[in-house]
């Protein structure tokens, strides 16, 4: 990810209804992520580790997680375990962002549960776009070239 990556889209559609979690403890990608997401017209809440972000989801249910894997504390893989165990978050989609994308750790990201897998560096453009449309697409809007990887 990066800021030059982070040019406004010319045509934002109204994404309020869309909550998004965005669970990172690197505070300048966190910074930036809810900024965007933000001006692309999406309801951002943020979390800088894996219990914020339990208590976060639990209390706002949002619509998608970006979540970060490796954190110190309660990491990603745990964190994402932990949701998808609790009957009142397990529907939640959680989209695992990482900037280790060896097969092995994109297997582990989906054994704890993650829906899919964001590959940083990633151009947050295409990311704000794919969150545009997977609620009426689905999770598959993810699964592009250059974006989230396959196993």
């Amino acid at each position: 990810m990066s800021r030059r990556d982070a040019k406004p889209n010319s045509t934002v559609k109204d994404n309020s209804g869309t909550r998004v979690l965005v669970v990172e403890d690197f505070a300048d990608n966190r910074d930036l992520l809810t900024e965007y997401l933000t001006f692309r017209g999406f309801a951002v809440t943020a979390a800088a580790d894996g219990e914020a972000a339990l208590r976060s989801a639990r209390e706002d249910l949002p619509d998608v997680i970006l979540m970060d894997l490796r954190m110190p504390g309660l990491d990603g893989w745990q964190t994402t375990r932990r949701l998808k165990a609790d009957p009142s978050t397990s529907n939640v989609p959680v989209i695992a962002v990482t900037a280790h994308a060896l097969k092995r750790e994109v297997e582990s990201a989906r054994d704890a549960g993650c829906d899919a897998v964001v590959a940083k560096p990633f151009d947050i453009s295409a990311l704000a776009d794919a969150l545009e449309t997977f609620k009426t697409l689905g999770l598959g809007v993810f699964e592009r070239p250059g974006l989230a990887l396959k196993v």
